[in-house]
């Protein structure tokens, strides 16, 4: 029964947004170019102060060029998306195999700190079935006064129907299940932002040309 419960219900739960009165956006920018324009949409039309871009270093699965970071890159195309100069935050993530959410979230917290921005809520703009994970590992990465809510993206290409006719949809489905259960349970073995070592020199740096 909880299997076929969430074969029905497991993706609308996972691609869920669940959007907070924020004024501070974060974009992942691993979305890629479409994602990161959406999210320039969502800046204009719900009154942020500041958009924070992040990621680590792109791969060509959904950008054209990789080998620069998802931070810089997605800074790029929301200033040609119309998002002004000033408004916008680069957190550099850290590049990793695994636990690259982390890396993001923890950017995140980092940039926001230098610039003594302590939100009372944000929203995280993300791809379908990753929103629930990027929300729980944001959640715990963030200072405990700030509320995290989500928006979950995809393309007006996107399939639709039921996942199990699409193979993409159906890999991402078992990946994200496997995600984010692992994070509910196992938390990756990381501990809290507030005892994590950074260096304060390459912090400052986050918006450098």
């Amino acid at each position: 029964m909880p299997m076929a419960l969430w074969c029905s219900r497991g993706e609308s739960f996972l691609s869920s947004t669940e959007r907070l009165p924020a004024n501070i956006l974060v974009v992942e920018g691993w979305i890629g170019p479409d994602g990161i324009r959406a999210a320039g949409t969502e800046f204009r039309q719900h009154g942020y102060e500041f958009i924070v871009a992040t990621g680590g270093l792109t791969a060509a699965e959904r950008w054209e060029q990789g080998g620069r970071s998802y931070a810089e890159g997605a800074k790029q195309e929301l200033i040609r998306a119309g998002v002004p100069l000033e408004r916008i935050i680069v957190a550099p993530a850290r590049d990793t195999q695994s636990q690259r959410t982390y890396e993001s979230a923890t950017a995140v917290w980092r940039a926001l700190q230098v610039r003594g921005i302590q939100p009372k809520a944000m929203n995280v703009f993300t791809f379908g079935a990753h929103a629930r994970r990027s929300r729980l590992v944001f959640a715990k990465v963030e200072a405990q006064a700030t509320r995290v809510g989500v928006v979950s993206w995809a393309p007006s290409s996107y399939e639709t129907g039921p996942w199990w006719r699409s193979s993409d949809r159906a890999r991402e489905l078992i990946a994200e299940t496997a995600g984010y259960l692992y994070e509910v349970f196992l938390n990756s073995g990381r501990g809290s932002n507030s005892s994590s070592d950074w260096d304060q020199q390459a912090v400052t740096q986050v918006d450098a040309p």
